[in-house]
């Protein structure tokens, strides 16, 4: 059976230069002084390592001899500094190119997570969100070697091979002409095989990508895979991907090691021919034995400088495949921003919402329309639900409402202004939300009541957790409101996470409510006490309630009926049971199967 993550990512485009990788290079510019200064400790080593095989000429051709012992002395001395000049100028340019690669990840990271919690939930209805953590992480990390440890080497070895070949000109300018014969060799497979090294890198990362996305989807469902008896099968697609990324591995490793074989060849074989022609240069007369050692010393560190340079190479273009998709994830436009020139919402708060013509279809479903022609008004204080089948727009209308959609036609107001002519995050702070899927962040009972408003004192918190009866069971947990619940609170019941999330928009204290099935997963008796505490959150302040059970929402002042994205009735209870057949029939439904239990 195909696996469609893996399908995906060999569906992707494949890029064929570094420009991804340039684009991360403004997040350089804030640490231009410790780039200074890894240069300084750079050219230091650098002058060093290129100052001994000059000591080397003049010791070989002054010779050993008791005459010249003194000199060969000072010769070894002066190489003794040269080596603590070179072993200082090294560690100061690890440290600070390394340190500059950190920072920069950091940095890398901050600007992606940020840029991602202001995409709107359109972009997430496309993404899986765990090729989104991919990207977040395993793409980073990747790159980080491209600022920082490859970094390193690529810059020793650029100014040690500009340095030796500079130095091979000045010793020999013959032999340095014959050595640039074989450059064409060596840079053509660094060209050709360092973009299928790139390409194979790409392909290798959206795999992991995509084979996270779907170890997270499964991992987070395990009850249900499990459930299912698809464990088995859950295996083998997991299998799938890691093999799929394993083979694109090997394939890129298989690359390299191609890359470096040819490198070394031909510039290990550029030596060998040197010093042949250097040996019969001094057999004939023309050269001295020290500047012939003192060339292949060049030679051999200029070899070796490409040798390296071309294994660097090979991991510049895995971090330009990894820049490459952080790349796009940077250039994804939120589809929901502030304009220009914003409104400012009138203060103090009226807590007034209102929906006018709004028509709406979701982006991944452009041809279904949720909302029709969906037109009313919620004055402050009034508590108006929201019923109706399956799939008729009762959550669509809280999505606009918060803005995390623009409706394609009519315009949504909060306290009399367009929200799209607002600030997106002055609409949603005047509003609390409790949604149909409760979600809990791993952490404790309270600092999930307090992540609807981190500035809360802890009197307040417990205050909105004993509205919402969420002493009920906190006090009965080990550490009491202190205790870990979990990681999207597994160790809770589906009434208690509803509760933390009930407690969670009474301290938020906004002046619109939205409640979507706010009781629906608690039983009877904590379902009574719950609506106790919202009939007293609820005074005084707009509200919008959605219930299927009809008996949650009955004395409500005003009551929607949706059908299939259009307003087909609006009235109170007894009204909707004599003017809306629909209505009529849920309540007789509801009413009825109430009454056989």
């Amino acid at each position: 059976m195909s696996n469609p993550y893996e399908d995906e990512a060999r569906r992707r485009p494949k890029g064929r230069n570094l420009r991804p990788l340039l684009r991360l290079t403004p997040y350089l510019r804030p640490y231009r002084l410790q780039m200074v200064y890894a240069l300084i400790a750079l050219l230091a080593a650098a002058g060093a390592t290129l100052a001994v095989p000059i000591a080397v000429r003049r010791i070989i051709d002054n010779g050993f001899t008791a005459d010249n012992a003194l000199l060969v002395d000072k010769y070894f001395l002066a190489m003794l500094a040269v080596v603590a000049v070179l072993a200082l100028g090294s560690a100061f340019r690890f440290y600070f190119v390394m340190w500059i690669g950190e920072r920069v990840v950091a940095d890398v990271r901050d600007a992606i997570f940020s840029h991602l919690l202001n995409l709107s939930p359109a972009f997430f209805e496309v993404q899986r969100s765990g090729e989104v953590v991919s990207r977040l992480t395993a793409d980073t990390t990747q790159i980080k070697s491209a600022f920082s440890s490859t970094a390193s080497i690529a810059l020793r070895n650029v100014v040690m091979l500009i340095g030796t070949v500079g130095m091979m000109v000045a010793t020999s300018p013959k032999l340095a002409g014959l050595s640039l014969l074989a450059l064409p060799l060596i840079v053509l497979p660094l060209v050709t095989y360092g973009r299928r090294v790139r390409s194979l890198s790409r392909l290798a990362q959206d795999t992991l990508a995509s084979s996270a996305a779907f170890a997270q989807e499964r991992l987070l469902a395990v009850s249900t895979v499990q459930a299912n008896v698809q464990e088995d099968s859950a295996r083998r697609n997991f299998s799938d991907a890691t093999a799929i990324a394993f083979a694109a591995a090997a394939q890129r490793t298989l690359a390299r090691a191609v890359l470096t074989a040819l490198i070394i060849s031909v510039a290990a074989g550029a030596v060998v021919v040197l010093l042949w022609y250097g040996a019969s240069a001094v057999i004939a007369g023309s050269m001295t034995a020290g500047t012939l050692s003192q060339f292949l010393i060049y030679a051999i560190l200029a070899a070796s400088s490409l040798g390296q340079l071309s294994e660097v190479w090979g991991d510049v273009q895995l971090a330009a495949g990894a820049s490459e998709r952080i790349a796009e994830l940077l250039d994804e436009k939120p589809g929901i921003a502030a304009p220009a020139a914003p409104q400012a919402l009138p203060s103090p708060p009226r807590g007034e919402l209102a929906f006018s013509h709004v028509s709406f279809a979701y982006p991944t479903r452009p041809d279904s329309a949720a909302l029709i022609n969906v037109s009313f008004a919620v004055k402050t204080g009034e508590t108006v639900a929201i019923v109706g089948p399956s799939g008729a727009g009762k959550t669509t209308i809280f999505s606009l409402a918060l803005r995390f959609f623009d409706p394609q036609a009519g315009f949504v107001s909060v306290d009399g202004v367009d929200v799209k002519k607002a600030v997106p995050q002055e609409v949603r702070g005047r509003i609390a939300v409790v949604p149909q899927e409760t979600v809990i962040f791993s952490g404790s009972v309270m600092e999930n009541i307090r992540f609807g408003k981190p500035s809360a004192s802890a009197e307040d918190v417990l205050a909105a957790a004993r509205a919402a009866r969420v002493d009920e069971f906190a006090e009965r947990l080990p550490k009491g409101y202190d205790t870990e619940v979990g990681e999207r609170g597994v160790t809770l019941s589906g009434g208690q996470r509803q509760r933390i999330a009930i407690a969670r928009a009474i301290l938020r204290d906004a002046p619109i409510l939205l409640l979507d099935e706010a009781t629906s997963a608690l039983d009877a008796e904590s379902e009574a006490f719950i609506q106790q505490a919202l009939e007293q959150l609820t005074a005084n302040r707009t509200t919008l309630v959605i219930a299927h059970r009809l008996a949650t929402v009955r004395n409500a002042d005003r009551i929607l009926v949706l059908d299939g994205g259009e307003l087909i009735a609006e009235g109170t209870h007894s009204e909707l049971i004599n003017t809306s057949p629909l209505y009529a029939r849920l309540a007789k439904l509801q009413f009825t199967a109430v009454a056989a239990e």
